[in-house]
């Protein structure tokens, strides 16, 4: 099966009510498969993500979309990390109203949790039992079991209809190589969806890879979107926002060294 598509065609196959699980993390994060998720009419979409930044709109316009671009078109946010401000920009204050109105949830978890989830997902378990949580308001609804003296917390499994990854190179068996802080968490989300789209850098002959050096085996991947080389998303561009980001640092330095001396 050719598993080489487009961002569009790959992304048709999300439908209304899917969870979508992505790791939302810098240059691990998959933003050319989620702006094309963005553009899809799917709609009712559960977002499980390791973390809900919303960024300011001028940030957003260089870097590209951010996790509360598609807020719109979701009613469930499921996240290890959430950082909304009233006031920070008109999409935060419309997901603040609609929380409290009820037309869209959070639910919180430890970026831990996020990932055992997920693995108890992958490995198709009934769950798990944690001690995180025990005490806290974490612990409303769920199951507690003294286990050897101690309070446990049952969590459930996370098997997501649709998976979205980011690797730097694929072969066209679907194999994925990452590079550095990218493997984060997408490996165990190809592993654990139903339907995992991974989008790449380069897409190489199978004989071309080190099996070594092969984070998902591509048995877990069922489509493969090389990111255009002049898109936002593109490794130049990358390339550009990393100088761009030392350049700024050093200017906040130099402006921090001249105060420090006034």
């Amino acid at each position: 099966m050719d598993k080489v598509t487009t961002a569009t065609e790959a992304i048709s196959m999300v439908q209304d009510g899917a969870l979508v699980a992505i790791n939302f993390w810098g240059p691990g994060s998959p933003k050319y498969l989620w702006q094309a998720l963005v553009d899809h009419t799917a709609k009712d979409l559960s977002i499980y993500t390791n973390n809900f930044w919303a960024m300011p709109d001028d940030i957003k316009a260089i870097v590209g979309p951010d996790v509360t671009s598609i807020a719109d078109k979701t009613i469930r946010y499921i996240t290890g990390f959430a950082d909304v401000k009233p006031g920070s920009s008109a999409t935060c204050d419309k997901i603040i109203q609609r929380v409290h109105e009820g037309s869209l949830k959070f639910e919180s978890l430890s970026h831990g949790i996020f990932m055992d989830k997920l693995y108890a997902g992958a490995m198709r378990l009934g769950g798990f039992y944690s001690p995180i949580g025990v005490g806290t308001v974490i612990e409303e609804g769920k199951e507690k079991r003294v286990i050897n003296g101690a309070e446990y917390l049952f969590e459930s499994p996370i098997i997501p209809d649709v998976g979205l990854v980011k690797a730097t190179t694929a072969d066209t068996l679907g194999n994925l190589v990452y590079t550095g802080t990218a493997r984060g968490a997408n490996p165990v989300i190809a592993m654990a969806s139903k339907y995992t789209i991974a989008e790449v850098f380069d897409i190489v002959k199978p004989e071309e890879l080190d099996p070594e050096r092969i984070g998902t085996p591509g048995i877990f991947i069922d489509k493969i979107v090389k990111i255009p080389e002049d898109d936002l998303q593109s490794r130049q561009r990358r390339m550009e926002l990393v100088k761009l980001r030392i350049e700024y640092a050093k200017a906040l330095e130099e402006q921090k060294s001249q105060g420090d001396a006034t």
